[in-house]
């Protein structure tokens, strides 16, 4: 008898959705499972065959997982915000709500015929006010909270103000974006707006000045992997790097946690790598170069006059702090390199290189971060000006080149060629000295990167092994009042802000340039209608075209929109009480789900999504609101279909297979 799968799927596919075959609540009788795949983005073109790759086998999990009794979650929504509808409808005139929801429901339609096991009755869309209210709540969370390095955890802000205002900054110790010091007097002396100012400056969900991937053409930032040589990925638009006031979540705090949370989670070993080597970690020493005179040989930096000015990196009058992991190795320095976006570039540069260095400058602005960190070619350009090596006394030049980053250590090197490939590289190149202080290798060749064997050329390190040489030379440097024994993190914080329309509106106010959150019970704050979806021609964003986008009394609202991993931060908890309006997930059933049992999706959001889920769930651990530390137990990644298929022959009465061609 023939299968007639039609019929049959029809006819059982129409039954279980009758029957809430696969609807489920808490049962403490029953051991519970909580499946879950990364909700797609639904696109125009409808599922792609990526997305069932991965769904098949989760379902296929979640089936015998109930076939053996236990009481399985196996939810599934969508992530519909994202810049493809927004610029979909700048083209069209058609609102991507309406374009949102269409491709929705052609999702659901095809979910449908694969005959998922899913729970439809916890659907969840990101665009939904009803579930962006808890994106908002918890950005409000994040704004009125710091972090305590002392506790190791978030804190509400109203303890920060009550010990400025008894102790000012006497004893603290709490992440920040730069160092502060104040006495109580001078906290409680402060206006309104200075106090706000000063709180910024603290806060986990904060405003700051950062560099972003900015595109003209879309009117907005775009992250990393929205930009590929120097052009959008979404319309081939040029993007720059460009220096804005936006929205950042300080995920920076919580690096070590992240760090130390990879050792408790399922997951494979080269995504935990893959996040490890996102995150980081390095100790070193932080020290300070001073700048040498133009008056002096070989100088030509500062003048005698500006000498004594403040270094803008924190440093002493006329001195510059960079981060090393190798400090045993200042012997062997022979220049120094600058990040191109460092405030020092300006100072620093010379009228004689001042042409060559803004050229170099408007070439690296079309580059992406991630772009300068894997491309490994050799670009960079001499400022004209000098430091001085702080234990040899010698004048060594100040280069600027892309391979140093802003955001890492200081955002200035000490360039060691003969112990470091890329410095080779770049001395090579640029037919700089090269100095070797450890034995081994051979430096007409490469650089020497091993971390053992005897020092050479190093005065007072001669002769003893990497490691002591590392312990010398650190209370040498503390001894003299060069610098500091440091632990880093590449780890930025996550820019926060998008200047579209298409996302979550901020639940922020402004009186004059001072932000203010919104109260709680004015949320979920709405995304106004709109017609015109592109920024306006004095190139503000979208919302600016908003008649009475202002609170009750008239205060302006924020015009920028979150970005797309704000909605996919924290669905997971969603998912486990998702019509409450009273609470992101109640006591009760976060107690029963706990955390995700199995996960499944792609490894490409190993830096994004979850990182900064991994985040989320830490701050929201921290106030008390979900009572795992990690989100997701078990993480599978199902691989990537590469669009090829090879093909395999048998030769006919044989055990010999070949392939075409």
């Amino acid at each position: 008898m023939d299968y007639n799968f039609s019929e049959i799927e029809k006819k059982w596919q129409r039954w279980w959705e009758e029957n809430d075959t696969y609807k489920v609540v808490e049962d403490k009788e029953k051991k519970k499972f909580y499946v879950l795949n990364m909700f797609p983005y639904p696109s125009g073109a409808g599922l792609h065959v990526g997305h069932p790759l991965g769904y098949i086998a989760s379902d296929i999990y979640a089936r015998y997982k109930r076939l053996r009794g236990y009481n399985v979650l196996n939810p599934m929504g969508y992530d519909a915000y994202g810049l493809p509808a927004e610029q979909y409808a700048i083209q069209t005139g058609q609102h991507p709500a309406k374009t949102t929801d269409d491709n929705i429901r052609r999702y659901k339609q095809q979910l449908d015929n694969i005959g998922f096991s899913f729970d439809w009755s916890r659907e969840l869309r990101t665009c939904d006010p009803e579930y962006y209210k808890w994106t908002q709540w918890a950005f409000r969370k994040m704004f009125n909270s710091f972090y305590c390095n002392k506790c190791g955890k978030a804190q509400p802000i109203e303890k920060l103000i009550a010990r400025f205002s008894e102790k000012g900054t006497e004893g603290l110790d709490a992440a920040c974006s730069e160092e502060m010091s104040f006495t109580a007097g001078e906290w409680n002396a402060m206006s309104e707006k200075e106090q706000q100012q000063v709180l910024m400056n603290y806060r986990i969900a904060y405003m700051g000045e950062t560099m972003v991937n900015w595109c003209a053409g879309l009117g907005t930032v775009l992250a990393n992997d929205e930009v590929v040589d120097g052009v959008s990925v979404r319309g081939g638009y040029p993007v720059v790097q460009k220096k804005m006031r936006q929205w950042c979540l300080r995920v920076s705090a919580y690096a070590q946690r992240l760090l130390d949370g990879l050792d408790t989670i399922d997951w494979t070993e080269s995504l935990k790598e893959t996040q490890r080597n996102w995150i980081g970690r390095s100790e070193g020493t932080e020290m300070e170069f001073r700048i040498a005179p133009s008056g002096s040989p070989g100088g030509g930096g500062l003048s005698p006059d500006s000498a004594n000015q403040n270094s803008p990196t924190g440093g002493a009058e006329g001195a510059f702090t960079i981060f090393t992991t190798r400090a045993d190795t200042i012997f062997g320095v022979t220049f120094m390199v600058l990040a191109p976006e460092s405030e020092l570039v300006a100072r620093l540069t010379t009228d004689e290189q001042r042409d060559a260095v803004a050229e170099y400058i408007e070439y690296v602005k079309k580059r992406t971060e991630r772009e300068r960190i894997s491309d490994r070619k050799v670009t960079g350009v001499f400022s004209g000006s000098y430091a001085i090596n702080p234990f040899t006394g010698e004048n060594i030049p100040i280069w600027i080149s892309e391979y140093v980053l802003a955001g890492y250590g200081t955002g200035a090197i000490m360039a060691v060629p003969a112990h470091d490939s890329r410095d080779y590289a770049f001395a090579r190149h640029f037919g700089l000295e090269i100095i070797p202080v450890v034995e081994g290798g051979d430096i007409e060749k490469e650089s020497y990167d091993a971390k053992s064997g005897k020092l050479i050329n190093s005065d007072l390190l001669d002769g003893l092994d990497v490691k002591e040489a590392i312990g010398r030379i650190l209370g040498e440097i503390e001894r003299r009042g060069l610098g500091r024994r440091l632990v880093n993190y590449r780890l930025r914080d996550a820019i926060f802000s998008r200047q579209r329309y298409w996302g979550e509106p901020f639940p922020i106010y402004y009186k004059g340039d001072t932000a203010y959150p919104l109260p709680e019970d004015k949320l979920p704050l709405e995304l106004p209608p709109i017609e015109n979806f592109g920024p306006t021609e004095q190139g503000e964003p979208p919302l600016a075209r908003v008649k009475g986008w202002t609170t009750e009394e008239g205060y302006p609202l924020e015009l920028s929109t979150m970005p797309g991993f704000a909605g996919s931060s924290a669905y997971y908890l969603r998912y486990m009480d998702p019509h409450n309006d009273k609470a992101l997930v109640s006591k009760q059933a976060d107690e029963y789900w706990r955390s995700v049992d199995l996960y499944v999706g792609g490894i490409e959001h190993a830096t994004g999504h979850l990182m900064y889920s991994r985040f989320w769930n830490m701050f929201l651990y921290d106030l008390g609101y979900v009572c795992e530390k990690e989100p997701f137990k078990k993480l599978v990644n199902q691989g990537m279909i590469q669009g090829r298929s090879n093909f395999v022959y048998r030769i006919v009465g044989t055990n010999k297979f070949v392939s075409l061609g």
